[in-house]
């Protein structure tokens, strides 16, 4: 499914039990898309105090200094848009710190326009006409659907979308199943689908660039958007009260056109209507509708308040091994209830081993969710190829941000003990009189006492002595020999098959025929270095008794 599809259909529940992969090489946002467009003041001249929100104080002392403050519905609606695109996009690595840089640009983060807890905002955010008059020209294409302008198209919502790129990349980012670019929640998830269209790894400096540039082709924006991004990635952020309505211009709205006033023909004369008797039975009066006790206050509902690791296991193996059962998280509401069905984010980060990923595809993340008991299990890990070191970190978001980090260790694999063959047979000797095979030969591959199964084993006859020896010349060799396929054929150097479960193998008959009295040497060896040399003697042949 392509990431354009993927966005029409995607919803916040959708993304994290079904996680479709973008098709490779699909069609993708350049510079030269409508949305990239100059379509005017994206934070829409802001009073100075609504661009620039104070952040209040932490908690018992002064604000930290540099936090950034952002509205604490666009600052759920980002991360949650991260989310998201994790799982729908794992290699995208979306940070919602861009998502959120784009949003300070754009709309202050609907600060000034009354952004509410659903996401939506008491007053519209459209930019200006795309006429042509200063910006680009941009003939209506939604009808005025989505920015209230039948003639010509605005940018509008928190993130400033074209009306024709909403259409191809909206998104349901709350669950409420609308596709809405004036709710901040699916406009960011819209957002992050949009900045990772074409299998865009946002890890890397050029394709980062070239998703901001399909946003807005201008390198001031893409210098902005990456500066707070940047600001909210080094110095955190502290969420604030979602500003109220501020005063701010209100892009003019086209007028309909008013058909000229018809006066409407003089009706025929027609008989005066009697007056009717009146019903001497009164109305009684209507019952009030019950108006709920405000002495009883609805309670509020219950949101994450927690989230910590069950039990207490350790992120260690070797090299290229399989973590042991993945690490289990608790999500808890503010009731003391387990958060149920809780959307939770495993990712691996600051990974110096070479590559540890989930096992399946060695994803560097994956989103799971609460099971009945509030817990959330990350699947199995597997450790990259090298010793190094990395963190899990494990994250939660409703209203607030909960995170657990994890600190792994992937440890060098310990040398191999080395493979050693052995005879299995009766051992003893080998010695026959020329021109009777040796037969029965048995060895055993094994490790540290343990037979090996699968081990290639090799036979060749050689000459020389311990440390040189080498293979017999077939041109030359008169000693014994493995009978070869074609008739007369002699081997001298034959592969045997491979070890069975009990790590044994056999030796086919070696024909000692015309062999000259004297010592020969079998020499079997594997291809991590395992060797075995035994001594074969063979004796003349036996004397026939005269007769």
């Amino acid at each position: 499914m392509c990431t354009a599809a993927l966005a029409a259909s995607l919803t916040t529940a959708a993304v994290v039990t079904n996680t479709p992969v973008a098709g490779a090489g699909e069609a993708e946002p350049t510079p030269d898309s409508p949305q990239a467009a100059e379509r005017g003041d994206a934070r829409l001249d802001l009073p100075g105090q609504l661009a620039d929100p104070v952040v209040p104080p932490a908690a018992g002392g002064a604000a930290t200094e540099g936090a950034a403050g952002i509205p604490a519905t666009a600052l759920d609606a980002y991360k949650r848009a991260e989310v998201a695109v994790a799982a729908a996009l794992p290699k995208c690595k979306l940070p919602w710190q861009l998502v959120a840089g784009i949003g300070r640009v754009e709309s202050v983060h609907a600060s000034g326009y009354g952004l509410k807890d659903d996401g939506t905002t008491e007053r519209p955010i459209r930019g200006p006409r795309l006429d042509g008059n200063g910006y680009e020209k941009i003939l209506d294409t939604d009808k005025g659907e989505f920015d209230g302008d039948t003639e010509y198209d605005r940018a509008f919502g928190p993130l400033q979308f074209i009306p024709s790129t909403w259409a191809t990349w909206k998104a349901d980012g709350n669950g409420d199943g609308k596709r809405d670019a004036n709710n901040i929640y699916d406009a960011a998830l819209g957002a992050g689908l949009y900045l990772c269209s074409g299998g865009k790894d946002l890890s890397l400096p050029a394709d980062l660039d070239r998703a901001i540039l399909s946003y807005n082709n201008s390198r001031e924006y893409v210098n902005s958007v990456l500066g707070y991004m940047r600001q909210y990635q080094q110095d955190g952020t502290a969420g604030i009260p979602n500003p109220p309505v501020g005063t701010y211009p209100t892009p003019p709205t086209p007028t309909v056109p008013t058909p000229p006033h018809v006066p409407a023909p003089n009706p025929p004369a027609t008989k005066p209507t009697p007056t009717p008797k009146p019903d001497p039975k009164p109305t009684p009066d209507p019952k009030p509708t019950p108006k709920p006790d405000p002495s009883t206050p609805t309670p509020a509902p219950a949101t994450l308040a927690k989230l910590e690791q069950v039990g207490d296991a350790r992120l260690e193996a070797e090299a290229g091994s399989t973590f042991a059962d993945g690490v289990r998280f608790k999500a808890v509401l503010s009731d003391g209830k387990p958060a149920v069905g809780q959307v939770v984010l495993f990712a691996v980060e600051k990974d110096t081993t070479g590559g540890t990923g989930f096992v399946f595809g060695d994803e560097a993340s994956v989103v799971v969710r609460t099971d009945a008991q509030g817990i959330a299990t990350a699947p199995r890990l597997k450790a990259g190829p090298k010793a190094g070191t990395f963190t899990l970190r494990t994250s939660a978001y409703d209203k607030l941000q909960f995170t657990v980090a994890l600190d792994g260790k992937v440890t060098e694999k310990p040398a191999e003990k080395p493979l050693a063959l052995t005879r299995a047979d009766a051992g003893g000797a080998v010695e026959v009189a020329a021109g009777t095979p040796v037969k029965g030969l048995q060895f055993l591959a094994a490790r540290e006492g343990k037979p090996e199964a699968g081990v290639q084993v090799t036979a060749t006859l050689v000459t020389g002595k311990p440390g040189a020896w080498v293979p017999v010349d077939p041109k030359s060799a008169t000693g014994p020999f493995f009978k070869g396929a074609a008739d007369g054929q002699k081997l001298f150097t034959l592969e045997l098959p491979k070890t069975g479960a009990d790590g044994k193998v056999s030796l086919p008959d070696l024909l000692t025929t015309d062999a000259p009295a004297g010592t020969y040497h079998l020499r079997l060896t594997t291809a991590d270095g395992a060797e075995l040399v035994l001594d074969l003697t063979v004796t003349a042949p036996k004397a026939e008794p005269k007769a």
